[in-house]
């Protein structure tokens, strides 16, 4: 069984008579340790998609699966759960709370999950050592770098072991050398097993993921297997030089 399935999701708004289907009968499946990308100009639905998939908002129709439960009926304190306990979240502006040092951005996840303070100090740690923060623990997010940054917060999206980690436009806020260390370490978090999801617009970070998922006008207009065309994702063009450091 698929860590995550949707079968025939449309996300509808209305303005006054008109109709606007922001996604359009989407069906797709998401293994356990698949690191994918979701692919599209703006306005194409990917992040619709990925506010579903990421149980940030709710379908008009279809049904939705994560982890073997049916969540497209959830309420809004059953989504909040399900997000602090099964899903992580990256964004291109680090979102770092300014007056808080690295670990305690990195605790914030537990202390909803009323997880004691000893725990969260050393899962937090265990989470910053993973993306090579550790020695940064005691600082504020002003003296960080924008690598150091995005590292905190995939830090913070980490800690609480989430099924499955949605990352959208993680190199957008960041120069190419730093996007490309960023990327490198998210294809280190796949080797190890997590299951990623990279949302962006652009094909030469799309390319670093086995599969790719490209949304036009709401509907998947393509699905794209590297791994079926005989390429790994060390292989595949546009993929961030190995070694690169943030």
């Amino acid at each position: 069984m698929a860590l995550v399935e949707l079968r025939n999701v449309s996300k509808i708004y209305r303005l006054g008579e008109e109709e606007i289907r922001a996604l359009d009968d989407v069906t797709t499946d998401i293994a356990e340790g698949e690191f994918i990308s979701i692919i599209g100009p703006s306005g194409s639905g990917k992040s619709t998609l990925m506010h579903i998939l990421g149980c940030l908002d709710s379908p008009t129709k279809g049904t939705i699966r994560l982890d073997g439960v049916m969540i497209h009926g959830a309420s809004s304190r059953q989504l909040a759960a399900i997000r602090n306990q099964k899903i992580g979240f990256v964004f291109q502006f680090f979102n770092l709370l300014p007056k808080l040092t690295v670990l305690q951005n990195v605790e914030l996840p537990m202390i909803y999950s009323g997880v004691s303070g000893k725990e969260r100090r050393d899962r937090s740690m265990a989470a910053l050592e993973s993306v090579g923060m550790a020695n940064r623990a005691k600082h504020r997010p002003s003296q960080l770098s924008g690598g150091q940054q995005q590292r905190a917060a995939i830090a913070r999206a980490l800690v609480n072991s989430p099924k499955i980690v949605f990352a959208d436009e993680p190199t957008g806020n960041l120069d190419s050398h730093t996007g490309e260390a960023i990327l490198s370490l998210f294809r280190k978090l796949s080797t190890e097993g997590r299951t990623i999801v990279l949302v962006t617009h652009d094909p030469e970070i799309a390319a670093v993921t086995p599969r790719r998922i490209e949304i036009r006008d709401g509907r998947i207009a393509e699905k794209i297997d590297l791994t079926l065309a005989g390429l790994d994702r060390a292989a595949a063009p546009g993929g961030p030089a190995a070694g690169a450091e943030a």
